[in-house]
């Protein structure tokens, strides 16, 4: 039987958040945040500038197309026709994305804004996620972070059909922004197989692991499958940071997760060919990381 309802972290607790955040990870592979830090004024303004660039005609958002797989501007297609969505690929370095899309100062001010205010979170997820294993340090430190603008098409053609089919994600972890008046979000249950609804509370920031977190977490963390479904005939949008993966190194469990009881479950990898596997194989719900176990020869 399915469980209700994802768990709902306050990150302004004191002692036994990293706990908390670690048995999330581990039974669910998502929660919601409250208390996140991020100002509720910044996420709805947030919401009006990509509401407005993605509203730009096509001619300019094309211009933003990236030849790499994941990257740049992805448009409504047969395979996803009610979809399409905006990506920052480094945020460290938005200045061409802004320049390509003729963004004004305020809108390039307002995503700076936000993509900092978020990326603090997620540092503060790593710190909790490190003390949670028994370690030190941040865990993102040198990280590839991407940022996605989506934005959803629904009509009533679309209800009762997927918006973004079930896949888990190529990340560590994802920090989602979801609309707060349309739900979409749902998730499998890792022990019933059935899906959830997660739905939308305003305010709040959703959280969930991906391949590369459950790799370095050396099979510890879920990497939830999930999907966007379409509910309404509404227009629905949400914003999401990808925590990828080191720019420099490959991923691997620290040698503390890893014991006699606890052995060693993937070789060690590089985010970009984890990626170009997956879309490669099309092993979209995580069957990718069987092909990086230490014992395939595959890998």
């Amino acid at each position: 039987m399915a469980r209700d309802e994802v768990p709902v972290i306050d990150m302004q607790k004191g002692d036994g958040l990293a706990e908390e955040i670690m048995k999330a990870c581990e039974e669910w592979g998502c929660f919601r945040m409250v208390n996140h830090g991020v100002p509720a004024g910044l996420m709805a303004e947030m919401k009006a500038v990509i509401a407005s660039l993605l509203s730009l005609p096509d001619e300019i958002k094309k211009r933003t197309v990236h030849s790499e797989q994941g990257k740049g501007y992805l448009q409504r297609n047969p395979g996803t026709p009610f979809f399409e969505t905006l990506s920052i690929d480094d945020i460290f370095s938005p200045d061409e994305f802004y320049d390509l899309l003729e963004a004004s100062p305020h809108q390039r001010d307002i995503i700076n804004t936000y993509m900092k205010a978020t990326r603090d979170v997620a540092k503060l997820l790593g710190q909790k996620l490190m003390e949670g294993s028994g370690l030190a340090g941040d865990l993102f430190d040198r990280y590839c972070c991407q940022m996605r603008m989506n934005k959803y098409h629904y009509c009533q053609e679309s209800v009762g059909l997927s918006g973004v089919g079930m896949h888990s994600d190529p990340t560590f972890l994802t920090i989602l922004h979801d609309d707060d008046k349309v739900n979409g979000l749902q998730v499998v249950d890792k022990y019933s197989g059935e899906i959830i609804s997660v739905d939308p509370v305003p305010g709040t920031l959703a959280v969930n692991i991906g391949d590369i977190g459950k790799a370095w977490s050396n099979g510890r963390f879920c990497s939830v499958k999930h999907r966007v479904w379409s509910f309404e005939p509404k227009t629905r949008y949400s914003i999401v940071l990808f925590m990828l993966g080191p720019k420099d190194k490959k991923v691997e469990a620290p040698p503390e997760l890893v014991d006699s009881e606890h052995p060693r479950l993937y070789v060690p990898i590089d985010f970009k060919e984890y990626r170009h596997v997956r879309t490669s194989h099309r092993l979209h719900t995580g069957g990718a990381l069987e092909l990086f176990r230490t014992t395939n020869t595959m890998a």
